[in-house]
Order: structure tokens, then sequence, then C-alpha cells
């Protein structure tokens, strides 16, 4: 097996927006589709006129994005991802899909506070270094809460870095404690973060991500949220296929991407 990505892509342009892409089909039909037309009804699914915040909130997380010189994509990617898991639990609840969708899309808005010398680094964090990175989930929950009917997703932000184990941060929080929304979010940003491009490594292929969670269970991540990921591995695999083949079309004239 091999530790990295390969590529065998072709071009293609995207049947929504134009855009010159790799080839990719939309599920049910022949047409090419880049992953941001891909994503976007994925994400509207999530947003009604009773969101108020719902366009407020899609602009910041691009505009985190695009700071950490990501595509702009990244925090709408997991939270699609996530939901896609959360639906296993809530499949008629859109209320609950939405607080979990709006949670993940803006799990690291407390990133606004850390300094660029920080987020930017391509080096291993000092100790002070991660001192201040370390404040960035109740950063963020400091700032989601203020949003009307995003309580839930607020603590979402503030639980995204703990762990099953209680190893996390910033409270420490084990197993059942953390919200199912953190718990479910935490496999889909591992897998995003290990099948995407480092300054310091190549994107590690599916297959390569999939064992790490599967040996990381109970440790990192519940054990239930894993089994669902196993669940829609099918779903998953092919919007992380969507996400790589791209990259690795078109993109490497693209700066480096920030710290995770």
């Amino acid at each position: 097996m091999n530790d990295s990505r390969t590529s065998t892509t072709s071009a293609a342009t995207c049947s929504c927006c134009g855009a010159l892409i790799a080839s990719r089909d939309r599920p049910g039909t022949g047409d090419a589709l880049c992953e941001r037309c891909f994503l976007e009804p994925l994400a509207a699914e999530r947003s009604t006129c009773s969101d108020l915040n719902a366009g407020f909130a899609e602009a910041l997380a691009e505009a985190l994005d695009l700071r950490e010189h990501e595509t702009g994509l990244h925090s709408r990617r997991v939270a699609c991802h996530t939901v896609v898991l959360a639906k296993r639990f809530f499949p008629h609840d859109e209320r609950r899909l939405a607080q979990i969708y709006w949670g993940a899309l803006l799990h690291d808005l407390g990133k606004i506070g850390v300094p660029d010398r920080i987020l930017l680094k391509n080096g291993p964090l000092d100790d002070d270094e991660w001192t201040v990175m370390r404040r960035h989930p109740d950063d963020g929950h400091h700032l989601v809460s203020r949003l009307a009917g995003m309580e839930e997703a607020a603590e979402i932000v503030r639980c995204h870095e703990e762990r099953f184990d209680g190893t996390g941060y910033p409270r420490g929080l084990r197993g059942e404690a953390i919200p199912l929304g953190a718990r479910l979010f935490a496999v889909i940003d591992a897998l995003d973060a290990m099948t995407s491009d480092r300054p310091y490594r190549k994107g590690l292929s599916f297959d390569v991500a999939k064992a790490e969670i599967l040996r990381m269970s109970v440790r990192q991540f519940d054990p239930v949220a894993v089994r669902l990921f196993l669940d829609e591995e099918p779903v998953l695999r092919r919007m992380v296929e969507m996400k790589c083949s791209e990259a690795d079309f078109g993109r490497a004239d693209r700066p480096s991407p920030g710290r995770a």
C-alpha cells in the first residue's frame, strides 16, 4: 500500500461553473463537477430563510481558510462531511443537523486571534506558541455563542480539539462529555488533514488515513463515530478523491497550506 496519493486524472470542464478541473462526475450523471459546485448544494441543505447568520458564517469560514492559504473549501468540506455522519443519528432533525454543520464550519474561528507567525509557521511550535494556539477553541466559542441561534454550534467549536480519552484541550473532556457533533467532526477533520498536502509531506491516501483512524479509535476518536465513518466509507472516499484529484491536477503553484 502506498503511503501517499497517486494521480491519474485528466482534464474536464465543470458543468456548473465552467472551471477547468480534473475529470470527476456528478453522481447519477455523466457531468463533470468541481468540488466547490459539488459541495454547494450540500451546504444549501443546511441553510434556510430562518438562518439569519448563514451567509455571514459561510463568509467567515471562507475568509479563515484563505488566511491559512487553504483552497477556501476546507471548512465547508469538513462541515459537509460531518453532516454525512450526523445524518445517521438525526436523519430528520434539520435543526440539529444545521447546528452540527455550523459548528463544523466555524470550528477554527478562534484562530482569527492567532498571529500569522504562529498560524502559518512551517516548523513545530514551541511551548509558548502552543499556549497561544490552544486558546483558539475558547476564543471561537466566545465569538460563535454571540450569534443568535448557534448555541449548540458554539459548543462544538469549543470542544473540537477534545479527544475521546480525555487528553485533548481546552478542558480535557472525556467520552460522552464531549458533544456528539464534536466527536463526529474529530474523525472527519483528521481524515481531511491526513489526505491534504502539507509543506512537509504529500497528502496520504484514503486507505492510509482510514487505517490511522481505526488505530486511534477509543483513544482519539469515539468508536461510534469510527463505526459511522466505516458505514459511510464509499461516500467519504469519493468526496476525498474529488479534493485530492483537483489538488494534484492544477494547484501546484498554490501557497502552502497553514497549520491544521
